[in-house]
């Protein structure tokens, strides 16, 4: 794609990135065939080659987003599927990432929208105020009638679960030849503390001690994909601080991540930081160490299972587990190899509808993926489903009565772990 940026516009580093972006782009439209708002919406402007166009149209002429760009570009689930399918290499991850933030410093939006999107920006990212809105959700839940002219915050109570589960017991930390750090994670240390608990038992059988840092936090993922960019770059700085003390003090073999979409953040780190010379290095160090729990798992040598159920699992790829971090296969091996039964889904490339708060302010478009994926996943004949993801596990919850957890649940049980908690009406 031609551009016709002005020297003085290149001097800015990140429109000087955008730029070698749009570059790479050669109009092909294959990425219209696996965009879950293009096959959903039928619209140009809603597929990856149309935004490329709008944000390429903007930034070339300096001028700030209007109400239309902005419309189609918060269409976008960022599920990363068109990268998948690019043959010329266009990182639309980056390019969307930077309108955003063009976005939110260029366009007022509507008053309620502002309103939204910052008390969602101070509340999810932080574990204690996450947990105190859920439960006064369920105060408010009976005058939801009073919201329906507002469908972000009809999709909000819909999607607050009714209880909380009680926080699992630790495991005692213990000395093993290998030494990792796990995420705590912000929204799914409320919603389903129970992932890096089987996450934890099942690394301290396998002898791999798990430490804890000082003033670890949200990934900024939330935060970042509403173009709030410098609250992003703080909260990725505060992790890497937390890290590095980690590495310091005895040295680490990598960060263990049980959230798919936080794994994709952390492992950009270092692109994020590129301009910052005091964390550029840090941070390049850290996105290096990241791995997903089951991209851990599958390096490690695994004894025979101790409970091989044979129950047949859906598995879900999450959109930022195989299109963000291209890890396709190692969770399915390390399920069929646990013993389960394995099905993989018609559509496993479309996106699910969840994408982080996209299921609060797009829920008539994250509605139908979601039951879309329902579908798909409810034809395989699958007992349970199974993904890395807990947004994903959120969203398909939502519309399905099939228990879902996370693998590393089911691979924690398989190991001679407890029985996952949401498995426990199924006979085995």
């Amino acid at each position: 794609m031609q551009t016709q940026f002005s020297a003085d516009q290149l001097r800015d580093p990140a429109v000087q990135e955008a730029e070698k972006i749009l570059r790479k782009c050669v109009h092909c439209g294959f990425c219209t065939a696996t965009c879950p708002t293009y096959v959903t919406l039928g619209n140009e402007l809603d597929s990856p080659r149309g935004r490329i166009y709008l944000i390429k149209d903007m930034l070339e002429n300096g001028r700030p987003a209007d109400a239309d760009i902005v419309r189609h570009i918060d269409r976008c689930l960022s599920c990363l599927a068109c990268m998948t399918t690019c043959p010329s290499g266009v990182n639309y991850m980056h390019l969307v990432d930077h309108a955003r933030a063009h976005i939110e410093k260029t366009y007022r939006r509507p008053f309620m929208d502002r309103l939204l999107r910052a008390v969602l920006a101070h509340i999810l990212p932080y574990p204690a105020r996450f947990r105190a809105a859920v439960t006064l959700a369920k105060f408010a839940r009976p005058f939801a009638v009073l919201f329906k002219r507002s469908k972000p915050l009809t999709a909000m109570l819909q999607l607050a679960p009714r209880r909380l589960p009680k926080a699992p017991e630790t495991v005692a930390p213990s000395k093993g030849r290998k030494r990792v750090a796990i995420l705590a994670g912000c929204v799914q240390s409320v919603l389903d503390p129970g992932i890096n608990a089987a996450s934890e038992r099942l690394l301290a059988r396998l002898g791999v001690e798990v430490v804890k840092p000082d003033n670890e936090g949200c990934c900024g993922a939330l935060v970042h994909h509403m173009g709030r960019e410098e609250q992003a770059l703080q909260q990725a700085r505060q992790n890497v601080d937390a890290w590095m003390r980690l590495i310091e003090d005895g040295g680490l073999d990598a960060i263990i991540v049980t959230a798919s979409g936080c794994g994709t953040m952390i492992k950009d780190y270092g692109y994020m930081l590129r301009l910052d010379p005091a964390y550029r290095d840090k941070a390049a160090r850290i996105s290096a160490l990241a791995k997903d729990i089951t991209e851990y798992l599958a390096e490690l040598d695994l004894p025979q299972p101790k409970t091989a159920t044979g129950l047949t699992v859906a598995y879900h790829s999450a959109c930022s587990m195989q299109h963000g971090q291209k890890i396709v296969g190692q969770p399915k091996e390390l399920l069929t190899k646990a013993g389960f039964g394995l099905k993989e889904p018609l559509e496993g490339h479309l996106c699910c509808g969840s994408a982080g708060t996209y299921n609060i302010f797009q829920p008539d478009i994250a509605e139908k993926l979601r039951d879309r994926k329902i579908k798909n996943i409810e034809a395989t004949g699958a007992v349970l489903v199974a993904t890395g993801n807990i947004g994903c596990m959120t969203q398909i919850a939502s519309g399905s009565k099939l228990p879902i957890v996370h693998t590393v649940e089911l691979l924690d049980w398989a190991y001679g772990g407890p029985k996952p908690q949401a498995l426990a009406n199924i006979s085995t």
